[in-house]
């Protein structure tokens, strides 16, 4: 098969190459490289340089793929909130240029990464597909109006779309110096060099935290689950277990031999108290289930940010 993953140059994008690259698939990456880097891409890929929101960059990278993972996104909700109009630019906009563009090529199916903040503060916890959607940050927005653009582009053209409503990802090549790094890889490099750990509200606030080998199977499944009962449709991937902040550092805590003392600052704009999902449609439709436990995934992913330094 030859796959276009957008994105491929960053966290989870490049990890879904390497699982094709290994299954022997023909691999394109898309990716501008304005956060991604270019050493995370598999030596077996093909990498075209540009922006999903690039038309004829989208075209060139498409041509002849059958499916395309379409993990190119601003991620960080906090950036949103501060730049709204390029998140929607790379969001909104770049995900209906890779729709336009996968029907224009004949592409057989369209997997898109989402996100659980699209349900913004739900009532229903664990969540299932069916709760209210409202989000609550610009971010959540724009990966809601892509759920929207995905489903009608099934409705409408002959191009099958599963979206992948994410939740909390980790795991190796999330990095810590990022300018809007995630929770888990900042708390890890604090404990691992001595510093002070910073946990933005009371650390009671919890997520259901789902490792990336776990992303990347999920996408796999996606990818290849029959199109009457998938198409147009978005599922939760997650363990549909839940964590809270202070219960991740006693985790790290005692994978690192520390005891951490955090301080504790205000909570960031856009946040969401409690996050878990009901992920008994993705095992029902894509024949999905996570495998790795937080534990593991914890350990895997220290064991990582111990070797980087």
């Amino acid at each position: 098969m030859r796959a276009l993953v957008t994105g491929g140059a960053g966290f989870i994008g490049s990890h879904l190459v390497d699982a094709l690259v290994a299954r022997g698939d023909q691999v394109v990456v898309l990716d501008d490289l304005s956060t991604g880097f270019a050493a995370n891409i598999n030596a077996g890929a093909t990498l075209v340089e540009g922006s999903v929101a690039d038309l004829d960059a989208v075209a060139r990278a498409v041509a002849g793929c059958e499916v395309v993972f379409h993990e190119a996104a601003h991620k960080a909700v906090l950036r949103s909130v501060e730049r709204p109009l390029t998140t929607d630019t790379a969001n909104t906009h770049g995900t209906l240029t890779v729709l336009k563009a996968a029907a224009d090529a004949g592409v057989r199916r369209v997997v898109h990464a989402s996100s659980s903040s699209v349900y913004g503060g739900a009532t229903s916890v664990p969540t299932p597909e069916s709760e209210p959607l409202v989000p609550r940050s610009p971010y959540a927005v724009t990966k809601l109006a892509a759920e929207h653009y995905c489903r009608v582009f099934a409705e409408l053209y002959e191009l099958e779309t599963v979206a992948l409503r994410y939740f909390n990802v980790y795991g190796p090549r999330q990095r810590p110096d990022a300018t809007y790094a995630a929770v888990i890889p900042l708390f890890v490099d604090a404990l691992l060099h001595g510093r002070e750990v910073e946990v933005h509200g009371d650390g009671l606030q919890s997520r259901d935290f789902t490792y990336i080998d776990d992303v990347v199977a999920a996408n796999l499944a996606a990818a290849s689950a029959p199109s009457p009962s998938a198409s147009g449709n978005a599922y939760n991937i997650a363990a549909g277990m839940s964590a809270s902040l202070l219960d991740i550092l006693g985790i790290l805590g005692e994978l690192l031999g520390v005891t951490p003392a955090p301080r504790f600052v205000a909570p960031r704009a856009g946040d969401v108290r409690r996050s878990q999902a009901d992920a008994s449609a993705a095992a029902r439709d894509l024949g999905f289930e996570c495998t790795i436990s937080l534990e593991d995934g914890l350990r895997r992913t220290v064991d990582w940010l111990r070797a980087l330094g």
